[in-house]
């Protein structure tokens, strides 16, 4: 059989200014497309199908209308999980869509699942497990499927009573149990999960900004490869949104990517979807699809003003964050050269560097732009006045201007 792991659509999100509602509809027609191209029988959506607890509705009819495309009128199984950025009450909601069109939405780790009223069937199902009968296939797809969940919750799931016991432990437990009661070579044994996975003793893999606050599932710890069951061939992981393949395992775990890069910690980063091959009893084959659709980040360092301009004229078809190496803080007039010269500028990084007596530029004084904006103002202002400090009266008219509401 053929599946295809695609996970963190992140619909409805935003590069700060910029909606990326095209660039998601683009990009979601193409995994409809290869699903449609390479006859794929099961397709996985590891979480985070959403940006926000609260998505608007565009984002939610773009989800459910390409859901239902990928199911292929009930003729293929879909089987997607929350992530950390969904609400899984409002995922399950649509359980009544879902079971019309071979779809299995699962927001909470402890969901068992009602049968199908269609041609792929459910044959069993158990908290946090799901058995598919496919038409086509004379042998049953076991999925252990484990969304993201909050520490309260992860706790009521597993039937934890006090705050010490381990929670990646009794994850684990549950993973073996599910497994030694639902999984023998007689099918194809599958986990799905939104959580942050790595290698026992390993290097920490990248993470996007925007999903550092998952290092741990409420207070468990990070898990490990060597904790999924044996039984499974094949383990599909939402949440880091760049591809890569675990080690430590005893069959492939895979992160798939975002389909878009959704932050410049992603930049100029190639997006896949995962086409995995495998049959039971038999070790996985995986391949990495490349994703075609959508801009790229880009965030080149430049000296001068006018080669960052030369260069963003000549860059149009990406998102930018720029890095300008200077002496000074830049002027008005240069900030708005740049900004003209490309539609797309998102961010303008300002690495501030003195000059020593023979010419050479000393330690680099770049902007942190996370600090406040008062922390800001005071620095530029000790900038352009040798180090002088603004008075209580100026840092006070400051702070009204930003309390002043724009026209």
């Amino acid at each position: 059989m053929k599946i295809l792991h695609t996970a963190d659509w992140h619909l409805g999100k935003r590069l700060q200014d910029f909606h990326r509602y095209e660039e998601q509809v683009a990009v979601l027609n193409e995994i409809v497309q290869i699903a449609d191209e390479q006859e794929i029988d099961l397709v996985l959506v590891a979480g985070d199908l959403f940006d926000t607890f609260n998505p608007d509705p565009k984002a939610e009819d773009l989800l459910y209308s390409t859901l239902k495309r990928l199911s292929n009128g009930g003729q293929r199984a879909v089987v997607a999980i929350a992530g950390n950025h969904d609400n899984p009450s409002r995922l399950e909601a649509q359980d009544h869509f879902a079971r019309e069109c071979s779809i299995v939405l699962m927001g909470f780790p402890q969901t068992e699942f009602r049968p199908f009223d269609c041609d792929i069937k459910i044959s069993r199902s158990a908290p946090g497990f799901v058995e598919l009968q496919l038409p086509t296939l004379d042998y049953p797809i076991r999925i252990i499927l484990t969304p993201y969940a909050n520490e309260s919750r992860m706790r009521t799931y597993l039937g934890l009573l006090t705050v010490e016991e381990e929670l990646r432990q009794h994850l684990q437990r549950h993973w073996e149990n599910l497994a030694t009661a639902y999984m023998d070579t007689a099918g194809v044994n599958l986990l799905v999960a939104h959580l942050f996975v790595m290698k026992r003793g390993g290097e920490q893999p990248e993470e996007s900004d925007d999903e550092r606050s998952i290092l741990q599932v409420g207070g468990a710890s990070v898990f490990y490869t060597d904790m999924i069951p044996e039984q499974v061939q094949y383990t599909a992981l939402g949440h880091l949104h760049r591809y890569q393949q675990l080690d430590g395992g005893h069959a492939p775990v895979v992160y798939s990517s975002s389909p878009l890069a959704y932050s410049f910690a992603e930049a100029d980063q190639q997006k896949y979807v995962i086409i995995v091959d495998v049959e039971p009893g038999q070790p996985a084959a995986i391949t990495p699809v490349p994703l075609k659709v959508g801009k790229r980040l880009l965030r080149p360092r430049f000296t001068q003003v006018e080669e960052a301009v030369e260069w963003l004229q000549q860059n149009q078809e990406c998102y930018a964050e720029i890095t300008m190496q200077t002496t000074s803080y830049l002027t008005s007039e240069e900030r708005r050269q740049l900004q003209q010269a490309h539609s797309a500028l998102v961010t303008i990084v300002p690495d501030v560097r003195d000059i020593d007596k023979t010419g050479e530029t000393e330690a680099s004084q770049t902007i942190d732009l996370t600090q406040s904006m008062e922390h800001l103002f005071t620095d530029y202002f000790k900038n352009k006045n040798k180090g002088q400090e603004p008075n209580e009266r100026l840092k006070q008219l400051f702070k009204e201007i930003l309390a002043t509401d724009s026209e």
